[in-house]
């Protein structure tokens, strides 16, 4: 049975653009994205739906990306 989990971190603007850059050229390149957040290791397939979200309630604004797939027994999908 597989426990739910959920993590969350802020990160520099440098570091976003890291993240981001690499995002985009593993899909671009059809492979999978490594990244660790919160001190979970996760690796996103690189057949992840990729949404963007966006929500205004009163005065602030936010847009998320997220990416979403079904994780595969076996493959490794995130380290606890």
């Amino acid at each position: 049975m597989s426990e739910d989990k959920e993590a969350e971190k802020s990160y520099s603007n440098r570091e976003v653009v890291a993240k981001l850059r690499r995002l985009a050229e593993a899909l671009e390149a059809g492979r999978s994205f490594e990244i660790q957040i919160a001190g979970n290791r996760i690796s996103v397939p690189p057949d992840a739906a990729v949404e963007f979200e966006y929500e205004r309630v009163g005065d602030e604004e936010e847009v998320e990306i997220e990416l979403k797939w079904t994780r595969r027994r076996g493959a490794g999908a995130e380290e606890d």
